[in-house]
């Protein structure tokens, strides 16, 4: 089976803190196996492309925080939020994942968004 270096995954074991450990832990194999290192890989474009999404979401949610605030439009929208809830609860389900994860992943974004869209409105951005 093919592998990688420890050396050469040293970002996969960083310490919280940002500390990189100078020696290899007793017991800890050396070597990562090829499928490991593949799907890190993987995991680490998926999470780029996360980022990339996000940022964009967020552009356009600056956008709509500007227009709210130009037309004295309050910051959150309870009805739209509730219809944009159910339908990625759904999307969830449908795609294997877990709808509740989901929801709490959505109302992690909600909530800055309208937070973003309060200071736009107190004009702070």
């Amino acid at each position: 089976m093919a592998t990688t270096t420890y050396a050469a995954q040293v970002s996969d074991a960083t310490r919280p803190g940002g500390e990189i450990p100078t020696e290899i832990p007793p017991g800890i194999s050396t070597e990562i196996p090829t499928e490991l290192a593949r799907l890190r890989s993987s995991i680490d474009n998926i999470d780029a492309a996360l980022v990339h999404l996000l940022a964009e979401r967020f552009k356009c949610t600056q956008q709509v925080g500007q227009l709210k605030a130009e037309r004295h439009l309050p910051a959150a929208d309870p009805a739209r939020e509730e219809r944009q809830v159910a339908r990625l609860r759904a999307l969830a389900d449908e795609a294997g994942l877990d709808p509740v994860f989901a929801e709490k992943f959505l109302s992690f974004i909600i909530a800055e968004v309208i937070h973003h869209h309060e200071r736009i409105a107190a004009g702070e951005e």
